[in-house]
């Protein structure tokens, strides 16, 4: 499945950090993650400790939501998206093809030994004021979660 809008694939393939929001009972938390955009899976790989917050809190509660944003004080420059999402934990047998994924886009990450994890798109909505002031692009997933 691909996102229809490619002014959406566009800007997430240009940026490379997402903030990732977890939710458990009446406890938030958020953090900052370097990602890689799996386009035919509309999905985005990063990597975490199992002994993280954010982790500890996705694994309880999978769902997930997060934004990627491009920092300006331009107005009419202003490009973000907010989205949700599912977390999971990257199996052993996927392992191996995700790491290629990640390490091509951040080849440094060669010595850390870490997890990988996926969250799969569900739902995104792009403010784009290049478009015009407050203009919102959205996209929702067809698929069950």
């Amino acid at each position: 499945m691909n996102l229809p809008s490619s002014r959406i694939t566009k800007f997430i393939k240009k940026h490379h950090v997402l903030t990732l929001a977890t939710c458990v009972a009446e406890e938030s938390w958020c953090c900052n993650c370097f990602y890689v955009f799996i386009e035919d899976e509309v999905s985005l790989l990063f990597t975490s400790e199992n002994n993280t917050k954010h982790i500890d809190m996705g694994t309880l509660n999978p769902v997930v939501s997060g934004s990627i944003v491009l920092e300006t004080k331009i107005i009419g420059n202003i490009q973000g998206i907010q989205f949700t999402g599912r977390l999971n934990k990257v199996t052993d047998e996927d392992y191996k093809k995700y790491k290629l994924h990640y390490l091509k886009r951040f080849p440094f990450a060669v010595v850390v030994k870490t997890e990988l994890w996926l969250i799969k798109l569900e739902s995104i909505k792009m403010t784009d004021n290049r478009l015009g002031f407050g203009k919102k692009l959205r996209w929702q997933a067809d698929y069950e979660s």
